[in-house]
C-alpha cells in the first residue's frame, strides 16, 4: 500500500536569534517560558543544532526557500534585501516562470497557501498567487506596522490574494487566525482528498517592537518603522510568545482534525537575530556571515516518520529543506531547474543518518564570504581572511588561518570554485535595510 502523502507546514519566523527559544537554551521572561509550543514540538520532533540560512537577510533566503535552489542564480536575490525601492520594478522578484515549491507540489495535486510574509517582489510583475500558492494573506514588503499594516513608506501593505485588504487586528494574531482556519477548510474538504502545502511567513520578531497590547504605539512607531529608539528585551519575547502561541494553536487544529500524525511540520527563522535576539554563544548577528547571522533554529515534526526527543548535528540549509518536503511529497524538480538543495529525508527517518553537506555563502555588504564543510569554516570580512574551528570554538574567536595555511588556501579554493559556477554580482545592486550599519549596537 502507498503510503499517504504528507501534508506540510513551513514556518518562518523573522529575524529570530538561534538562542531565542527555550529548547535553544534561551531564558525564560518574566513571564515565564517564552516558546513552550515550540518547545513541544521539538521534544516531539527532531532538532536540528548546526542548520543555517542561505543569507543573513530576508529575502535572498526567501528565494532559496521558494526555489531549493542558490539564490544567487536570480537578479532578485542580488538586494539585500529588496524594500520598497523596488516597487515597479520587473526584475527585482521571483519571476513567476520559475518553478518553486509550491508550484511543484501544486502540480503533483496539492492544495497550497502562503499566509503572511512574501518579500519577494512587488505586483504587478510579481506576487505569491504568481508563483504556484493559489491563496495568500499577508504583507508583501519586508516589516510593516503590526496595527495599521503599514510598509516603512507609510504605504498600507496588507493583502488578500491579489487585491489590497483591510483588517482591524495584531498581524501576529492574524497570521495566526488564518493559518488555523485554512487547516480546518483543509480538513473539512479533502478527508481523503488533496494533501495541502501551508507556509505560514510570520513577520514577528521582526521590528518594530510591538507586542498586542501596544496599539496605543502604532501612531508613534507608523513614521519610524526602523524603530531604532524603542523596544526592549521584555517586548522582543512577548513578540515571540505571541507567535509560540498561534504555532500551538496551528498544532491544535491538525490534532483535532486528525491530521497532526501525517503533517510534517518545519520551523526555522530566515537569518540570525537582531538588536534584542539571544545568539548565544554565537557572535553576530543580520547582516553577518558570523554564525549569528545564519546558523537559525530547525524544528521538524512529523509523527508518522520522526521519532520524538530527537538531536542532530547535520549542516543544512534552507533550500535543503525545499527539497526535502519535494521529496517527502514525492515531486521531482522542473528537468530545467536542478535543485541545488539537498533533501535531508533520511536524516528524518534516522537522525544518525547524517551526511558531509558544503555550505557557501557570498554577501554585498562588508564583502563577505564563508564556507563551511565540515568542523571548519573559511570567512572573509572587510578583506580579512579567517579560519575557524567552530565545533571547538562556535564564538570564532580563535583565527587560525596562519596556524593552518594549506587548510585555508584549500577552503578559500573550494569557496572560489563554487562562486565561479554562480551569476557576478550585478554592480548596481545594492544593500538595502533601511539603515545602516553604525545604527546597530556592536556585537
Amino acid at each position: 500500500m502507498t503510503p499517504k502523502r504528507p501534508n506540510i507546514i513551513f514556518i518562518v519566523a523573522d529575524d529570530l536569534g538561534f538562542a531565542d527559544l527555550g529548547c535553544y537554551g534561551g531564558r525564560d521572561a518574566h513571564f515565564g517560558p517564552v516558546s513552550p509550543q515550540l518547545d513541544a514540538l521539538a521534544a516531539g520532533g527532531l532538532k536540528f543544532t548546526q542548520g543555517y540560512s542561505n543569507s543573513p537577510v530576508c529575502s535572498p533566503t526567501r528565494f532559496a526557500l521558494m526555489t531549493a535552489r542558490w539564490q544567487y542564480r536570480l537578479r532578485g536575490a542580488a538586494e539585500e534585501p529588496i524594500n520598497s525601492r523596488s516597487r515597479g520594478s520587473t526584475t527585482l522578484g521571483l519571476p513567476p516562470e520559475h518553478p518553486t515549491l509550491p508550484s511543484l507540489l501544486q502540480g503533483a495535486g496539492y492544495r497550497t497557501a502562503l499566509i503572511g510574509k512574501w518579500h519577494l517582489g512587488y505586483p504587478p510583475a510579481f506576487g505569491p498567487t504568481r508563483s504556484g500558492y493559489e491563496e495568500f494573506f499577508g504583507p508583501m514588503s519586508g516589516g510593516v506596522d503590526y496595527f495599521t499594516h503599514c510598509s516603512t513608506n507609510g504605504t498600507h501593505d496588507l493583502f488578500l490574494g491579489d487585491a489590497e485588504h483591510h483588517e482591524e487586528g495584531y498581524l501576529t494574531d492574524l497570521i495566526s487566525q488564518r493559518s488555523v482556519d485554512y487547516v480546518r477548510r483543509m480538513a473539512e474538504g479533502s478527508r481523503g482528498g488533496a494533501p495541502f502545502f501551508l507556509s505560514v511567513h510570520y513577520t514577528a520578531p521582526h521590528w518594530p517592537w510591538e507586542t498586542r497590547h501596544d496599539a496605543a504605539l502604532a501612531a508613534e512607531v507608523k513614521s519610524n518603522l526602523f524603530h531604532l529608539d524603542g523596544g526592549s528585551v521584555q517586548t522582543y519575547q512577548r513578540m515571540i510568545h505571541h507567535m509560540d502561541e498561534g504555532i500551538g494553536q496551528i498544532a491544535a487544529a491538525l490534532r483535532d482534525e486528525g491530521l497532526l500524525e501525517n503533517t510534517l511540520i518545519v520551523f526555522t527563522s530566515d537569518n540570525g537575530g537582531e538588536r534584542f535576539s539571544d545568539n548565544w554563544p554565537l557572535v553576530g548577528g543580520k547582516m553577518d556571515l558570523t554564525e549569528g547571522g545564519i546558523r537559525v533554529p530547525w524544528i521538524a515534526h512529523w509523527p508518522a516518520v520522526i521519532a520524538p526527543g530527537g538531536v542532530s548535528e547535520q549542516h543544512c540549509l534552507t533550500m535543503d529543506w525545499s527539497a526535502t518536503m519535494l521529496d517527502a511529497a514525492g515531486v521531482a524538480a522542473h528537468p530545467d531547474y536542478p535543485l541545488d538543495g539537498v533533501s535531508l529525508l533520511p536524516v528524518l527517518r534516522e537522525p544518525g543518518a547524517a551526511f558531509e553537506r558544503p555550505l557557501f555563502w557570498r554577501m554585498n555588504h562588508r564583502g563577505q564570504r564563508a564556507h563551511r564543510m565540515g568542523a571548519w569554516k573559511y570567512l572573509r570580512v572587510d578583506g580579512i581572511d579567517y579560519l575557524f574551528n567552530i565545533d571547538s570554538d562556535a564564538r570564532e574567536r580563535a583565527n587560525r588561518a596562519a596556524r593552518e595555511p594549506e587548510r585555508l588556501q584549500a577552503m578559500r579554493a573550494a569557496w572560489e570554485a563554487w562562486n565561479d559556477s554562480m551569476p557576478v554580482i550585478p554592480e548596481d545592486a545594492t544593500v538595502s535595510l533601511g539603515y545602516s550599519a553604525k545604527d546597530m549596537p556592536q556585537r
